[in-house]
């Protein structure tokens, strides 16, 4: 199976790819430098012009082909990702089949990337046509790459255009093994490619490169600004999708157990780092204490782990700065006195777990409104119950902090779910569920959250381009 990524500098160097459970070396990945960057997007500029020129049709073809060989690998992809990332193997196959499943959604689309047509007596006729830009880049994190690469690959490819796409140095193997197998299955060379290193080089290359016309990035706010900076000088197309700080509104005529069960599913799972994850729980206060007794029922019932282990459900964090930083947020929020630990906030002693970046999932009450676990993005298993006393009170909380991804309320009560769908500052708002994303619908944030929009038919606006021909009447 050929690897998607360009020849590399006769000096380049490697970089290591090790196992979050148990930091073992698993895999190394080129330290691609600028110049590499300059070859991956010459070869594909060469390719993208015999990929633009198909038929829509024909590219979703090729794209469904690809979800189809991709199913067909599941697992091994899945343990792939496990063995790179740390989340628990069913976690893994879910990830995976839901990158098929956005390529089998932009396949079923492909054959509307129509334009238009209209008549004026006074203009003549107008055909407007929509065309792909040309070479993309993408840049993805470490949480979610085989989804996010999904997000950011589908749209890209079905619109016509070539993709230069960076995963995170730590997380690599499964976007290089993804792209593999989309070339076997149909994909023509250089279409789709991989380059790697860390941010500031490679990433940088790309947000700066004359030749790559748009670039999607996810990561964090800070990363964010900086991509934005180095693109704008170009008049670069670009769609940031940031940090966030989800919070769920829980209403005191809840389903109490399934409100229990989501929270503790839309908090850890992925260990906590999802940009969507309930990271900041409001709960009525008539039902606080039974609400928080589910909840430690539920967590308590959580399997942590190495990811590969069956009946494991919750594996490690991704790194050890990760660990340190879930740790420091936690005693500045203990020390200071904004809140304390009902359970968890440790990491385990067992044995198996001794080199692996393992952390407890945790359970935050007595919260101050400016604790800092309320005001930053807490990427871990850590959950903060806060308790309010009005529904205003709940949405001015859920609206304080600079992130606006995500949120949900769960409630029956109609009047409620108005209020809060049209008050809450966020890109998308769950009632009575959270954290899942269909490829249909668009995905994306508001204020320091981010902007544009990925998935669905919106995407593919990031993609393409307008060009109006007048025909003199």
């Amino acid at each position: 199976m050929k690897t998607p990524v360009n020849p590399i500098s006769d000096d380049c160097a490697f970089i290591s790819v090790l196992n979050p459970a148990t930091q073992e070396l698993i895999g190394k990945v080129p330290n691609m430098n600028p110049a590499d960057i300059d070859e991956a997007v010459s070869r594909a500029s060469a390719a993208g012009t015999k990929w633009a020129g198909l038929d829509p049709t024909d590219r979703g073809k090729i794209l469904y082909a690809a979800a189809g060989a991709i199913r067909s690998e599941q697992e091994k992809f899945a343990r792939i990702l496990t063995t790179e990332q740390g989340k628990p193997l069913n976690e893994s196959r879910n990830e995976v089949a839901g990158f098929a499943r956005v390529l089998e959604y932009y396949a079923s689309i492909s054959g509307g990337l129509k334009g238009d047509y209209g008549k004026s007596s006074l203009y003549g006729h107008a055909i407007v046509s929509r065309q792909p830009l040309g070479v993309c880049g993408a840049i993805i994190p470490w949480n979610m790459p085989a989804l996010i690469m999904g997000w950011k690959s589908g749209p890209a490819l079905a619109a016509g255009n070539s993709l230069i796409l960076k995963p995170a140095s730590s997380a690599p193997l499964t976007c290089t093994a993804l792209a593999s197998c989309m070339v076997s299955a149909g994909l023509p060379e250089d279409v789709l490619q991989i380059v790697t290193g860390p941010g500031e080089v490679t990433g940088e290359s790309i947000a700066t490169h004359p030749d790559i016309r748009a670039v999607s990035f996810t990561g964090s706010i800070e990363a964010g600004r900086r991509v934005a900076l180095l693109a704008s000088p170009l008049f670069k197309r670009t769609t940031l999708e940031l940090g966030g700080s989800d919070p769920m509104i829980v209403c005191s005529d809840a389903d109490l157990t399934e409100a229990a069960k989501g929270a503790v599913a839309g908090r850890f799972y992925n260990c906590g780092q999802t940009c969507t994850a309930i990271k900041r729980l409001y709960v009525d206060k008539s039902i606080e204490e039974p609400f928080i007794k589910k909840l430690m029922v539920l967590m308590d019932s959580l399997n942590l782990g190495n990811g590969l282990t069956p009946g494991v459900t919750m594996g490690p964090v991704h790194s050890h700065t990760q660990r340190e930083r879930i740790i420091d947020q936690i005693k500045r929020t203990t020390d200071g006195e904004f809140g304390s630990v009902r359970t968890g906030g440790i990491c385990p002693g067992h044995p198996a777990m001794k080199d692996g970046f393992f952390f407890e999932p945790t359970l935050l009450t007595d919260l101050a409104s400016d604790a800092p676990v309320c005001i930053e993005e807490v990427f871990g298993p850590v959950l903060p119950v806060i308790p309010f006393d009005t529904l205003n009170s709940a949405i001015k909380s859920a609206n304080s902090t600079r992130y606006g991804l995500g949120a949900s309320v769960w409630t029956h009560d109609s009047r409620i779910i108005s209020r809060v769908s049209q008050e809450v500052r966020t890109g998308i708002i769950w009632i009575n569920q959270h954290l899942r994303i269909p490829p249909e619908v668009p995905f994306g944030g508001t204020k320091d959250s981010g902007i544009g929009r990925e998935n669905g038919r919106f995407a593919l606006d990031h993609y393409l381009e307008e060009k109006t021909v007048l025909i003199k009447p």
